[in-house]
């Protein structure tokens, strides 16, 4: 018993950045106090003293804010972070060293009296207000990424993410143990997705901008005259019209009624179109940056076409008038 007290001080030094002493540990954290209380619990459950394993187990949800049903199976080295609002249902099992952060639920999808909560495999890091529901299995080092909902088992080495719970991605066979609590910094399933179908739309309108330069053009404007000149203006038009096809990933709406195009001018036989970004640290910002060249290289007869990023902030204030009043986001 002693020793695997010491195991459970051993395992909150490794695996909580905050924890300093023993004494802190032994005293101030909820996590560590629902296990106790849930290994009294659970002794009293398997021995047939189901009323009195229930009570225990009611004292400690009181005490802790913890919720272990007393019939739940955990393994060593379990540690629940912070602890408050979590709740593991009573055919719920789970493997050794998981880590688990608050307000994660373990829960039930059935009204049997049947294997019907969550199983966790070995080293799986479970993140903040996650929720695992019905008899499904999350293989052995799994991660689950904070706040998804899981309804779908789970291979052993892979990280879930969203609502419900995809699969983003594999874990590293060199992940060390501060990687593992990385458990914020995960993959965006639905952004890649989105990154790849961009691309392909991307090398289609390529090879249709290709096609198009083979064929006599008569019905665009050329950029001919000065800055000021009418055919200036209409060339201008032209290119922003052509820009509305450019949409913003992360915001759904294209980048001129967005407001990203602050200035298109000619410079000599070039142009020059100025912009801004959504934010600083945009995922897709080469991509728009390349739509926006080829979509005002095809309007602007082919000539060259120069994409100057600014280092101003954009306010959704820039957003066009009928945007402003509630028509487009």
């Amino acid at each position: 018993m002693l020793n695997r007290l010491k195991e459970d001080v051993r395992t909150i030094f490794a695996k909580d950045p905050a924890a300093r002493t023993a004494w802190e540990i032994l005293c101030c954290y909820p996590g560590l106090h629902a296990i106790w209380f849930h290994r009294l619990a659970h002794a009293l459950w398997v021995g047939g003293f189901r009323f009195l394993a229930r009570l225990v187990s009611h004292v400690s949800r009181a005490l802790t804010g913890v919720e272990i049903h007393p019939g739940a199976q955990i393994g060593r080295r379990f540690f629940i972070d912070h602890g408050m609002g979590v709740v593991i249902g009573e055919t719920a099992e789970i493997g050794h060293d998981v880590l688990m952060y608050q307000g994660v639920v373990l829960g039930g999808t059935s009204l049997e009296r049947t294997k019907r909560h969550p199983t966790i495999g070995d080293n799986v890091v479970i993140g903040a207000d996650a929720t695992i529901l019905g008899p499904i299995t999350v293989g052995d080092g799994a991660r689950i990424g904070a706040g998804s909902v899981v309804v779908k088992p789970v291979p052993p080495g892979t990280t879930v993410v969203g609502v419900p719970g995809h699969i983003a991605g594999l874990a590293s066979s060199t992940e060390s143990e501060a990687d593992v609590l990385e458990h914020g910094q995960l993959p965006d399933p639905v952004l890649r997705t989105l990154s790849e179908i961009l691309k392909r739309q991307s090398r289609l309108e390529e090879k249709l901008g290709e096609l198009e330069r083979t064929v006599p053009r008569v019905d665009l404007p050329q950029l001919v005259g000065g800055n000021g000149g009418s055919d200036g203006r209409n060339a201008e038009k032209a290119i922003r019209q052509a820009l509305r096809d450019v949409i913003d990933p992360e915001v759904g709406v294209n980048v001129v009624d967005l407001g990203l195009i602050r200035e298109i001018r000619r410079a000599g036989d070039d142009v020059i179109i100025r912009m801004v970004l959504t934010s600083p640290a945009h995922p897709m910002a080469g991509y728009l940056v390349e739509q926006v060249r080829r979509k005002a290289r095809r309007a602007a007869d082919g000539r060259t076409v120069e994409v100057v990023l600014l280092d101003e902030a954009w306010r959704w204030e820039d957003r066009e008038p009928h945007l402003r009043s509630g028509g487009g986001i």
